[in-house]
Formats: C-alpha cells, sequence, structure tokens
C-alpha cells in the first residue's frame, strides 16, 4: 500500500516496528520506529512477556496479547504519533482494526484539525452485528429470528465477558488523552471515516446493520517473487500430474511445527500428492526434519515460497487458517483445509467452511487422519474448487489499491 500510494505521487510516512526499517525504506516511502518501550518483536514475544508462554493458543492467549500488547501499549503510541503528526501533518492515518493508537490519536484531537481515519480488515470483522455472533464464537450466521435472537444473547454475553478488557481499554484511552464511547471493536468502526475490509463479500458473513463507510475492497495481492525468487530443482515436479498439496503454518504461529506441518506430512506421506512444506522461516527445514524425522518421499521441504509462484500449481492449501494467507489462496482459486486455533483463525476456518471453499478442522493440533481425509475429501470433490474458483472471480472484479487511494484521495 505505502509503495503504490507513493507512487500516485502522495507523501507517505510508515510507523512501524523497527526491525521493518529497512524493508519499508526499501519501497521508498519514510520510515519512523514505535518507541522503544513498545517495539515489541513478534517473533519472539514470550521473551518480552514470559506468562504468555504459559497460554496455550485460544481465547486466553488472545486475551492477553489484546490486553498487555495492543492496549497497554495505546498512550506511548499516541505519544509518538502526536509528535509524527505535529512535523508531518497528515491527511489521513490508514491503520488495521487492532492497532488502536490512531483511532485515539484521533479522537483525541479537534475534528477541525485531525486526519481521516482509515481502519484497514486485516482480520475478520470484530464489530458486532445483530446479523452474527460475536467474534470468537466462531459460528455462522443462523437465519431468521432464532438466529437474531441467538446473536443479540451472545452479543451482550461477549460485552460482559470483555468487560475487564474493556476497563483497561478505557483507562489507556484516558491516559492518552482521548476517551472511548462504548465498545472498543464498535467505537473502531463508528469513528472510522472510513473502513475498508481486505475480503470479497463471498467470504464474509452479511450485515445488514453495518454502516455506509463499510467497505469490501478484495485482497491486497501477494508479494511478486518471481524476479528474485531462485527456483529449486524440485521445482518442475508441480507440473506432473499428481495433486500438490501445499502446506503452511503462516508466518507467525510457526515457531512449534508439531502443531500442524509434522502431523499433515505424516497423514500425507502414503498419497499420491506430491507435498510443499512451506516453512516460512530460513531454519524451517532443518526444524521440520528434526519435528518429523525421515522425510518422506513425496514431501519437499523449503523456507521461503513466493506464494504467487506456489499457489498457482497447487489443488489444496493446508493452513493454520492467517485471513491473510486465506485470502492469498482465494485469489488463485485454491480450495483450503484450515485447522487453526488462537487469534483469529477459528474464525476464518468456520468462513472457510461457510463459504464452501474448503474444510475446517477446528483445531490447531490435528491429527494426520483428520489431515489425510481432509486432503482426500477435497481432491475427490470438484464442488471445492469449483467454489474456490468462484471467489477468485469475484476478487478479481476488485481493485483494493485504487479504492485505498480512492479514499486517500476523497477530501
Amino acid at each position: 500500500m505505502a509503495r503504490d500510494l507513493s507512487g500516485r505521487g502522495h507523501q507517505v510516512i510508515f510507523y512501524s516496528g523497527a526491525q521493518f526499517e529497512e524493508r519499508v525504506q526499501a519501497t521508498g516511502v519514510g520510515f519512523r520506529a514505535f518507541p522503544e518501550s513498545v517495539d515489541f518483536d513478534f517473533r519472539d514475544l514470550d521473551t518480552h512477556f514470559p506468562e504468555r508462554a504459559a497460554l496455550p493458543p485460544g481465547r486466553a492467549r488472545a486475551a492477553f496479547e489484546l490486553k498487555e500488547i495492543a492496549i497497554k501499549s495505546i498512550p506511548s503510541h499516541v505519544r509518538r504519533l502526536q509528535e509524527i503528526l505535529a512535523a508531518f501533518p497528515a491527511d489521513v492515518l490508514i491503520s488495521e482494526q487492532t492497532f488502536f493508537a490512531p483511532l485515539a490519536a484521533v479522537r483525541a484531537a479537534s475534528r477541525e484539525v485531525r486526519p481521516r481515519l482509515v481502519t484497514l480488515g486485516i482480520f475478520s470483522p470484530m464489530f458486532q452485528s445483530v446479523d452474527t455472533a460475536p467474534h470468537g464464537a466462531a459460528a455462522a450466521p443462523m437465519p431468521g429470528p432464532d438466529g437474531v435472537m441467538r446473536n443479540v444473547a451472545l452479543n451482550a454475553e461477549a460485552r460482559r465477558n470483555f468487560a475487564e478488557i474493556q476497563a483497561v481499554a478505557n483507562a489507556a484511552f484516558t491516559s492518552a488523552g482521548s476517551h472511548l464511547d462504548g465498545y472498543l471493536f464498535d467505537t473502531v468502526l463508528r469513528h472510522s471515516d472510513y473502513y475498508l475490509q481486505l475480503t470479497v463479500p463471498g467470504f464474509e458473513y452479511p450485515r445488514s446493520d453495518a454502516p455506509s463507510h463499510f467497505r469490501f475492497i478484495g485482497a491486497i495481492p501477494p508479494a511478486l517473487g518471481a524476479a528474485t525468487y531462485e527456483l529449486p530443482p524440485w521445482w518442475p515436479e508441480l507440473s506432473q500430474q499428481r495433486p500438490v498439496v501445499a502446506l503452511t503454518q503462516g508466518t507467525f504461529a510457526n515457531a512449534d511445527f508439531t502443531e500442524l506441518l509434522a502431523p499433515a506430512i505424516r497423514g500425507l506421506a502414503d498419497l499420491d500428492v506430491l507435498v510443499v512444506a512451506a516453512t516460512a522461516r530460513e531454519d524451517g527445514p532443518e526444524m521440520l526434519r528434526q519435528a518429523v524425522g525421515e522425510t518422506p518421499d513425496n514431501v519437499r521441504v523449503a523456507g521461503f515460497v513466493p506464494f504467487d509462484r506456489l499457489l498457482p500449481l497447487s489443488d489444496v492449501l493446508v493452513t493454520n487458517g492467517g485471513y491473510g494467507g486465506v485470502q492469498v489462496a482465494l485469489q488463485y482459486g485454491v480450495p483450503i483445509v484450515a485447522a487453526g486455533a488462537g487469534e483469529d483463525k477459528p474464525e476464518v476456518g468456520a468462513r472457510v467452511e461457510w463459504s464452501g471453499v474448503g474444510m475446517n478442522l477446528r483445531t490447531g493440533t490435528p491429527r494426520s487422519s483428520e489431515v489425510r481425509e481432509a486432503v482426500r475429501t477435497i481432491v475427490g470433490d470438484s464442488r471445492y474448487r469449483s467454489r474456490a474458483q468462484a471467489l477468485r472471480k469475484e476478487f478479481g472484479e476488485y481493485q483494493p489499491f485504487d479504492a485505498i487511494a480512492a479514499v486517500v484521495e476523497a477530501g
């Protein structure tokens, strides 16, 4: 996004963790680092927060991360953003739905001088709706009056369960010279000038009560790796007759390959498929070999593999269900086996099942037999690929960079 907006002639400052400075500056835009006190390395959060390590992936860990990382850092980020905006009076702040400091900064400024706030939905929507169960329930829509009654009751229960975190958020906004006027995630929606969801309607539950500034814009295309990626010797095998199964645990929850990659490899070892395990880390191949032992003959292991090269040759993606990775797969019409826990992964898996583009294993630690049967089902049932191809066509109808530029230039 930064590269595209800069290419359109806009001045862009990118505010992020210091570890991303080199990558950001390579796009040609300005960079400002987080304050050191809240610049947490997402690759090693347990060092910053030792108590996190004792929490298994799921709701308890997600609540801890939301409170300790996303919310308590708000005052420090707001002060830094105010310093940046004093020297660089931006017209627009573009952020994502769980980075709350821009919302707090905008709420602390007068409407006459504040920048417009554009929120990007990089996860499934977290604001509540009469048409959906609350985020975290991982429950598909239920039609009719019974569904509305269920949703109203579950949403009220979710707000009650969120009360402790809401109180921490209220205090953080107040400490930053700002204020919240309602449920945290609803406030993000209500006070954004635009809320741009990075998917298409075919993958998201309908919400009749969503405001007009909530819009679908498709998904950001994957970074093109064709120019720089050196193809491994086994790459021509991907174009042979047997189905190709891509495996990934994403770029965040990939510290323990015994959760998904290892059982998936064992489960697929004697199927007539070619398995590509993309570990998304330099030491990933060796880590995976330690987790699996002897690598089966039909498995190819890699560190970083550009998905714009791999997915067009794949028949199934087995994934822990990161929102962005699933959107990329659907841009290429690849059906999905989702096996995720933590963050918003159960919500993504529920949408994979609801939209018909794949199977949801409802666990982040599936058995080998579960992965095996899911892959066999998807390879053998053309309805999954047909539905994924239909979403591929839907994604093709959206131009996300143009949509972002349009709201930036709206004035």
